[in-house]
């Protein structure tokens, strides 16, 4: 096989199936193109280049069953530095782990062995994962492919950049406050946000977490089903892997109804990506959508809620690394860790009062409606390093919300799928040419239809 490696699941699957290209020659296009972005967008924290030419020549060997009847056998993939893999390297883009080997494998790498994939390497991220920005003081920093003096966003930023630049077509992420989506915007590909338990998360020192999901980082919204279809639950090893397993069939958009909102009722959003997705909520119109215009009544409070249940989680699973490593740390995790340590336990469960009344007002339009949709992220990305990406303030004199993300919220609605789509393009001015992401929301355990919506949405940005 010569050139570049085929774009999406579906072409190299084809060319697998026909014969035109053996699983050897795929992996090998895809170590070629790791080789040729590494230097320069820095993706990869680990390639497994020799195993992985070993696992396609098993592929090769034993063509036939698995490649006929679907799966991911021969197909390259990249995991992320989060996720374990037994006997591998699993640093979470901490000095502290640096040396870090896995000792087990994570339910949802087993799901995609078990499908035949074929893992290339992991991906960089923010140090535990704990930004929208991919620099880490272990592995240095990750860069967008569409400009490389930008973030490709973060947490699954390696991941994102991965497929974004063409080395693989699909990778694992992981997402607690965006960490699928926000990269997917930026690097204009597709990420899904999972219903919580739809794809079982073992990932994490706790089980009983409410915030955290898998989700693939795609070129397209078939190759995001096909991850989807790979490693979904149920499966006793996370005690919310609880839906049934759904099938890749997704209702006809026609007839859905939709209810949109610009800026969730709190954010200032770039007037660029307001006329994109509103070009796309028009265009899901002409296909016989109704969309609704709505104001779900989200306020500052939600955001700030979001980062305080997220420094809750960073000092109860880092905390006690940090006592003995601080000097090593990233100081952004560290300020995190203590703003954890300055909530009690009683502090907590009230925040799941508020967290009770967040849920009522996210749910409110979908008692009518069978998707919301609303930007990604409210403004194009910025620096790729930390020295010169600070964390902004978040809330001006305007009342406004100015965070970057609008994806952290829906975490905090975590049972409902949400999947980030390209929808347009920043047309003028610095931002020219880089890609928008809109979002699509759905009710629990409906990845179908937001996919169907966000395959939808795909066509008309391929038109």
């Amino acid at each position: 096989m010569t050139g570049s490696i085929p774009p999406t699941v579906a072409r190299q699957r084809e060319l697998l199936r026909t014969g035109e290209v053996s699983a050897v020659e795929l992996v090998e296009s895809c170590l070629r193109r790791i080789d040729e972005v590494q230097p320069e967008l820095n993706c990869f924290v680990a390639v497994w280049a020799d195993e992985a030419l070993e696992r396609a020549r098993h592929v090769d060997n034993s063509r036939g069953g698995d490649i006929s009847n679907g799966g991911l056998a021969g197909i390259p993939v990249a995991i992320k530095d989060t996720s374990s893999w037994e006997g591998h390297l699993s640093t979470s883009g901490s000095v502290t782990m640096r040396d870090h080997v896995a000792r087990r494998t994570d339910a949802v790498v087993a799901s995609l062995l078990d499908a035949g994939a074929i893992i290339v390497g992991s991906t960089n991220t923010p140090e535990f994962a704990h930004a929208g920005i991919t620099d880490n003081p272990l592995w240095g920093v990750t860069r967008n492919p569409h400009d490389p003096t930008r973030t490709p966003g973060g947490s699954s930023g390696g991941s994102a950049a991965a497929v974004a630049s063409g080395c693989v077509a699909l990778a694992e992420g992981s997402d607690m406050g965006g960490s699928v989506r926000i990269p997917a915007a930026w690097c204009g590909i597709v990420g899904l946000k999972p219903s919580l338990g739809r794809i079982p998360m073992t990932a994490l020192p706790g089980l009983f977490d409410l915030l955290s999901h898998h989700g693939p980082l795609a070129r397209t919204v078939d190759d995001a089903w096909e991850f989807l279809l790979a490693t979904q639950g149920p499966s006793l090893a996370d005690p919310f892997a609880t839906h049934a397993p759904l099938t890749r069939a997704e209702p006809p958009v026609r007839g859905l109804r939709a209810a949109l909102s610009i800026d969730l009722g709190c954010w200032a959003v770039d007037p660029a990506i307001a006329t994109a997705v509103e070009n796309a909520a028009h265009g899901l119109r002409t296909l016989g959508m109704s969309v609704d215009e709505f104001d779900p009544g989200f306020t500052a409070r939600d955001n700030a809620l979001w980062l305080e249940l997220w420094g809750i989680f960073m000092a109860g699973f880092y905390g006690d690394i940090s006592d003995e490593r601080a000097d090593v740390m990233d100081p952004d995790v560290l300020w995190l860790i203590e703003l954890g340590r300055s909530f009690g336990a009683v502090d907590a469960k009230r925040m799941d009062v508020e967290r009770t009344s967040f849920w009522h007002r996210a749910t409110a339009a979908l008692r009518h409606h069978d998707v919301i949709i609303c930007p990604t992220m409210s403004r194009a990305p910025g620096p790729a390093d930390k020295a010169t990406n600070r964390v902004r303030q978040t809330l001006h004199d305007d009342g406004l919300v100015h965070s970057e993300d609008m994806t952290s919220i829906w975490n905090l609605a975590s049972p409902l799928p949400v999947v980030s789509v390209p929808c347009g393009r920043f047309e003028s001015g610095p931002d020219a040419g880089l890609p928008i992401g809109m979002q699509i929301v759905g009710r629990p355990g409906r990845e179908d239809v937001v996919l169907g919506v966000a395959r939808a949405v795909e066509a008309m940005n391929a038109a």
